[in-house]
């Protein structure tokens, strides 16, 4: 059974593999990762989560074009699935292209459903969090993630060039759904 959970260090060898699977220079969405972040060493495996954890703490200032996200691991068990993010607000850049939730499953993990289920998941938490919509973009190539936006009562605005071309643009209304 699958399970959100915050990042662990604990899970940095399941993480390493799980990466291994998704081709060179792929974008992790919703997992937070920089290019200045070293997740190759135990200690900058850990200092990036430790990053991950605290972007969440509206207390501390996450730094310029930077916005405040709860991260969570998909797991089952030990085993590293993927990671998805909620973006608290959206600035500038996250309104045109990023949107409020990313999210990623590792390649050996797709078509069981696991995202469509993390989405939904999240979005109860948006909704408690007192978001009232929240906006997902996809590529719009990418026809396995617009299918789990729209499962989850994702309504699409438009489709939008980009700096990483089309994008499909989806709103979700938090305020018809229960907690």
């Amino acid at each position: 059974m699958p399970e959100l959970i915050a990042p662990t260090a604990a899970l940095r060898e399941s993480w390493l593999a799980a990466r291994a699977e998704w081709p060179p220079g792929a974008v992790l969405h919703g997992h937070g990762l920089r290019d200045t972040d070293d997740v190759t060493t135990v200690d900058g495996f850990a200092a990036w989560v430790e990053r991950l954890i605290k972007q969440s703490d509206e207390s501390i200032p996450v730094g310029p074009d930077l916005v405040h996200a709860t991260h969570w691991w998909i797991v089952e068990g030990d085993t590293y699935l993927g990671a998805i993010a909620l973006r608290h607000r959206l600035n500038e850049y996250l309104l045109r292209v990023g949107g409020h939730i990313g999210y990623g499953v590792r390649p050996s993990a797709r078509g069981r459903g696991l995202a469509s289920w993390a989405l939904g998941e999240v979005l109860r938490r948006a909704r408690q969090r007192g978001l009232d919509r929240v906006l997902l973009t996809c590529a719009d190539t990418n026809l396995a993630s617009a299918r789990t936006i729209e499962r989850n009562g994702g309504v699409l605005e438009d489709i939008r060039e980009s700096e990483f071309g089309p994008l499909r643009r989806y709103w979700i209304d938090l305020r018809t759904g229960a907690d």
